[in-house]
């Protein structure tokens, strides 16, 4: 987690209600949980908005926050695919508050849409 004020921009809602959700509702522990850590992809440092860890502290799930109004399409999930491809997590949560999309990757790049967000005792 962040020790640190942010403005709270619509995005930074989205992120802080699904914080607060995977923790209350799905048992994801705060401090298993990286907030906008930075990947080094292509030459080029980015940011995933969130990165949730497991016991062994292996990245297990990245989640990408949109603002409110910007639709989970196709590009949102390339987005979370490319982040991938550096920390090859088994599961991607795509979320603008009012949609949300659960992906279960696996056999490399294959993608799975699941209903349910899955458990953190579960990842």
């Amino acid at each position: 987690m962040r020790q640190k004020r942010v403005a709270l921009t619509p995005e930074e809602g989205v992120r802080q209600a699904v914080i607060a959700f995977l923790h209350n509702s799905k048992g994801y522990p705060l401090e298993l949980m990286q907030v906008e850590g930075s990947i080094a992809l292509n030459g080029m440092t980015r940011r995933c908005d969130i990165v949730v860890y497991g016991k062994d502290m292996s990245p297990k799930m990245i989640v990408e926050c949109k603002r409110p109004n910007v639709a989970i399409t196709q590009k949102v999930v390339d987005q979370a695919c490319r982040y991938n491809t550096v920390l090859h997590v088994p599961w991607l949560l795509l979320t603008n508050g009012k949609q949300s999309l659960t992906l279960h990757v696996s056999d490399g790049n294959s993608l799975r849409q699941f209903q349910e967000i899955p458990q953190w005792n579960d990842l």
